[in-house]
């Protein structure tokens, strides 16, 4: 079969699979792994946090995805450059005391080799989502773009279920076999390594070579003052579209309560009840929150597709704006009772997986709505960068509010914070297209 007629299906999936594994490893399942490892919550929100950054400033870069090489040289590569950032994880995870990880005392200077890892394994996650999204839009009829945005959304979503699912089973399983936590993280490291290192090999044969996929000065004189020139006119164009800044403020703050409740809820499960947590071991938590949260989560965006798709965008934002809020609650409920039945806990937890999945929909379709046009490789990356904004900015304060306030008082300021997210819905409402998303 020659390259550029085959499936989307032989790609697509693993494609989007391979685009999760890194985005959680970095910035979810690291919170769990710094928390047993004994970082308190402040400086291990704050850290974890940062790196977000890459996803941040991406659009600073962005267009020298368009201007230079193919999307799917910048795909593989940077899957390459991910899979030896993985290896070396594995080999130089540090060892930290036990009455450190016991007492939650353990600095995260013993991590700095850690992080630069994980920093440079964020900057190439950032740089192949922008690749792979510009890729999946130029390899795939309108038609088919719209058929697989939920095939994509949850392969996306079952690498979730990888990364904070069965790998923090596994390292929950470890180590109650070994009472050793960072061995329990080392083999995890080690088996994302592997999965990693293979998807990576598959992509390298399998991915097509469409005529669309190529440099946009491919047939100009590819010069410093050519390339910068391009990458001026990408950010102009960006900041000259109608309703630029308050399509800004949405994406800054419509995922606003789920950015301060996702930076905390892994700690919450596992803190000490007396802190204030539900004491649950990694294990459980690889189970209730990884594994069937990220089912409904899954579940959820599914829904969220085809009703977004059957109504439209503008039609169905108002119900997926109080899908992202309203389950928010549950955390509250789980904070105020510490339930310690695993299925009270995980059905709570499931709840407000799925009105997040299904209201995330939303976002998801509005950023590609506000990007289309000449750049939109590059537009939809300036987009994800405020998303990522969104989530970086009120997860490093996180950390220390709740540790000034408790958990029971931090759920409820997410609570208060669904008010900016009904209210940016209310103004953006006006301006979409009431056709746009249906199919």
């Amino acid at each position: 079969m020659n390259s550029t007629s085959r499936s989307p299906w032989m790609w697509v999936p693993s494609l989007y699979f391979a685009q999760g594994i890194p985005y959680f490893i970095v910035n979810t399942v690291s919170v769990m792994m710094f928390t047993k490892m004994g970082v308190p919550n402040g400086e291990m929100a704050f850290f974890t946090s940062l790196l977000y950054l890459p996803w941040m400033i991406k659009p600073f870069w962005s267009p020298f995805v368009d201007i230079i090489k193919t999307k799917r040289w910048w795909t593989v590569t940077m899957q390459l450059l991910m899979t030896a950032a993985f290896v070396l994880l594995t080999l130089t995870l540090p060892v930290p005391e036990a009455e450190q990880i016991v007492a939650g005392t353990t600095p995260m200077s013993m991590f700095y080799i850690t992080l630069i890892l994980f920093v440079i394994t964020a900057f190439a996650s950032a740089t192949h989502d922008i690749a792979a999204d510009g890729f999946y839009m130029l390899a795939l009829s309108q038609g088919n773009q719209a058929q697989f945005v939920g095939i994509r959304s949850t392969f996306y979503r079952l690498s979730s279920i990888f990364g904070q699912g069965v790998l923090v089973a596994v390292a929950g399983i470890i180590e109650l076999k070994t009472n050793n936590i960072p061995l329990s993280w080392q083999v995890t490291m080690g088996i994302t390594a592997v999965v990693f290192a293979l998807v990576s090999l598959y992509h390298t044969f399998i991915i097509p070579r469409p005529a669309s996929d190529k440099s946009t000065l491919e047939n100009k004189q590819v010069t410093a003052g050519a390339i910068f020139s391009e990458f001026g006119r990408t950010f102009k164009t960006y900041f000259l579209k109608k309703g630029v800044w308050l399509a800004i403020i949405f994406m800054l703050l419509y995922r606003l309560p789920e950015a301060f409740l996702l930076k905390l809820c892994m700690p919450f499960l596992v803190a000490k009840t007396e802190l204030g947590g539900l004491g649950m071991s990694t294990a459980d938590v690889g189970i209730a929150y990884g594994t069937i949260g990220v089912l409904f989560l899954t579940i959820g965006g599914i829904l969220g597709g085809i009703f977004a798709s059957r109504v439209g965008l503008k039609k169905a934002l108002w119900v997926m704006a109080a899908c992202m809020t309203l389950p928010c609650i549950t955390f509250v409920y789980l904070a105020m009772c510490q339930p310690e039945n695993l299925v009270l806990i995980s059905t709570a937890i499931a709840i407000e997986q799925f009105g997040y999945g299904f209201g995330f929909t939303a976002y998801m379709l509005y950023m590609m709505y506000f990007s289309d046009g000449e750049f939109k490789t590059s537009h939809y990356a300036i987009c994800t960068a405020f998303m990522a904004a969104s989530m970086l900015l009120p997860g490093m304060v996180a950390g220390y509010i709740q540790e000034a306030i408790g958990y029971v008082n931090f759920f409820w300021m997410v609570m208060v914070c669904c008010v900016a997210t009904l209210l940016v819905t209310f103004f953006v409402d006006k301006k979409i297209d009431p056709n746009y998303g249906k199919k």
